[in-house]
């Protein structure tokens, strides 16, 4: 007996359907229904219903690549804040590391595993959560390539292979060119092998669109400090801490680094203020996580994100002791 499908996938996904369908000249909402809103970042899509969608669509194309067709027309914003966050990981080795820990965002279907083989890097897919189907993985993996294609702006970057947990179609050809490799059917799990040498491949610029919602709620932040000056280091760190918290968790000697000073110094100069690091992180995490937690299109797991934190528990437990508040209680009252 086949395991039940479960699992979700972005809202933002389902939206490039409809408009790969009205690119077509195909009217989206008359053949699917309307089309689904997130309420909150990118929002989430039982993939059941996804899987629907993709078939009545092929269907009315008649096209059995179309999940190839709509992979290729994904882009980082359409990630909202992760894809800001995975451009600013410098790399596509460190991108690809940051995306399994945020996979369930985007994929929430069957878990994203990373595997190191000799000079391969191996991101695989099982079928705990069930088989959605060769359109849904089709569409997901079409779509992490051309990903990686865009971030690096090598439109002709190919993996070394790529396996199929589904049966052959019938032009395994075009499967091939598009992915510019081998493409496999029929095996145990769902498959990209890329080499471990392009992991280095430096990532473009974020988009403007991306980091416009970032910016402008760090600029609140920065208005309402104290005029930084040369003789005010405490608000040169927190200037600092508002950009190395998007790439993940700051220190004391990244923060120095960036001054041109050593950590001892900073940490001297700090506590003649009366102040020390690990404070000023918290105090700047805190502003900035009710500035975020003001905005509904961000969910509270991308909150945690920007604030550097891993998981979104370790924002929770913060939040809790700064407010005595959880973030969720926080945002209810905020924006209501």
């Amino acid at each position: 007996m086949a395991t039940p499908i479960q699992g979700v996938v972005p809202v933002t996904y389902v939206q490039l359907l409809y408009d790969y369908l009205g690119a077509q000249g195909i009217d989206a909402e008359d053949l699917l229904g309307p089309a689904p809103v997130a309420e909150q970042g990118i929002g989430r899509f039982p993939v059941q219903q996804w899987q629907l969608l993709l078939e009545r669509s092929a269907q009315a194309l008649d096209d059995p690549l179309l999940g190839l067709h709509v992979g290729e027309t994904i882009s980082p914003k359409h990630l909202g804040v992760l894809g800001y966050v995975l451009l600013a990981c410098g790399t596509l080795g460190a991108a690809l590391q940051r995306l399994e820990r945020y996979h369930q965002l985007i994929y929430d279907v069957n878990p994203m595993q990373l595997e190191m083989s000799g000079d391969q890097l191996q991101l695989v897919w099982g079928q705990e959560m069930g088989r959605p189907g060769a359109l849904v993985d089709e569409t997901a993996v079409a779509a992490l390539i051309h990903f990686c294609r865009d971030v690096t702006d090598r439109p002709d970057y190919a993996p070394i292979s790529v396996s199929f947990i589904n049966d052959p179609p019938s032009d395994i050809a075009a499967y091939q060119a598009w992915f510019g490799c081998e493409v496999l059917f029929g095996q145990a799990e769902t498959r990209v092998a890329v080499r471990a040498q392009a992991l280095q491949t430096p990532l473009r610029s974020a988009d403007p669109a991306l980091i416009d919602i970032l910016q402008k709620q760090a600029d609140e932040l920065l208005r309402s400090l104290p005029q930084a000056d040369s003789h005010n280091v405490s608000n040169t760190v927190r200037q600092q801490l508002t950009q190395q918290m998007r790439d993940g968790e700051p220190s004391a000697e990244a923060t120095a680094a960036a001054m041109h000073i050593t950590s001892r110094t900073l940490h001297r100069r700090l506590a003649n203020e009366g102040t020390n690091f690990r404070l000023l992180l918290q105090q700047t995490r805190h502003q900035l996580a009710q500035q975020y937690l003001q905005d509904s299109r961000l969910q509270l797991v991308e909150v945690a994100q920007l604030l550097g934190y891993s998981e979104q528990s370790a924002l929770s437990r913060a939040f809790k002791d700064w407010s005595g508040q959880t973030p969720a209680q926080y945002r209810r009252q905020a924006t209501h």
